[in-house]
């Protein structure tokens, strides 16, 4: 009960943070107090319904089979989520969902065939879900980057098309800018891991009481995981991107109105 009422305490005394958001939105003019609200809002319902699921996938005696299932879900609602987030591309859904499951797969197929983890609802779920999060933002940005750069070289694209080179040849060099932006970020994020910024995993296994050297060898693994899912559904995005802005006769069609990068 102790447990209970600290953790919700602490809750409430984060909200406080929210507040502070919301009110230098307002002294600054930005605008943002209703995104960030709705934010905090719409977070509380998702974890709060998500908690109640995984209280009945991760109970003592369910059947395993409704972890995968649960992962299978995750891989839906996210190519769900970068459709919606660049609608232009045609096709992106199925795209998606490929590269999010061949990245969990081949991810969790480390994880169990190597016994890093024991083959349990309680670690199938969490560690598909680390993956995945990761994953996601770098599709995004792998879609949108891409859209950008084709918008933005069609003239040497078309050039290279009426020379004769092949779709896939004349939009290699840009998606290839697009495949570095994306991975980019994961790359940097690994190199600082430990120096500026303690991972959510060890942090957890160090507060559970976890020895330090044991917190480290984890939080490596599922590192080195999350860079590989993170090139796993870029490279299969990115060109998969490029190959729907080419028509069956050789020609670019990119949308007049490319989502941009934000800022």
């Amino acid at each position: 009960m102790n447990a209970i009422g600290t953790s919700l305490t602490a809750t409430a005394a984060s909200l406080l943070l929210v507040v502070v958001a919301m009110v230098i939105s307002w002294r600054q003019q930005l605008g943002l107090e209703r995104s960030i609200a709705w934010a905090a809002t719409r977070a509380t319902l998702q974890l709060a319904v998500v908690g109640l699921g995984l209280g009945l996938v991760l109970a003592d005696g369910a059947p395993l089979a409704w972890s995968w299932v649960w992962v299978a879900a995750m891989v839906l609602v996210g190519g769900i989520t970068v459709a919606r987030r660049v609608p232009t591309v045609p096709g992106l859904l199925g795209l998606t969902c490929g590269a999010l499951g061949a990245a969990a797969a081949a991810s969790l197929l480390v994880v169990f065939g190597f016994d890093i983890f024991p083959l349990e609802p309680r670690t199938v779920v969490p560690t598909a879900g680390m993956i995945l999060g990761n994953a996601i933002g770098a599709t995004v940005l792998v879609a949108r980057r891409s859209l950008r750069e084709l918008d933005q070289h069609r003239d040497h694209i078309e050039a290279r098309l009426s020379l004769g080179k092949s779709g896939a040849e004349a939009v290699r060099p840009h998606i290839r800018e697009a495949l570095r932006t994306a991975v980019t970020p994961q790359i940097e994020q690994t190199k600082i891991v430990g120096l500026i910024a303690l991972p959510g995993t060890m942090t957890g296994l160090l507060l559970a009481g976890v020895p330090p050297r044991e917190a480290v060898a984890v939080q490596l693994a599922v590192m080195f995981l999350i860079l590989g899912s993170v090139a796993i559904t870029t490279v299969i995005v990115g060109p998969g991107v490029g190959r729907r802005m080419i028509t069956a006769d050789q020609r670019l069609v990119v949308p007049i109105e490319a989502p941009t990068l934000p800022g």
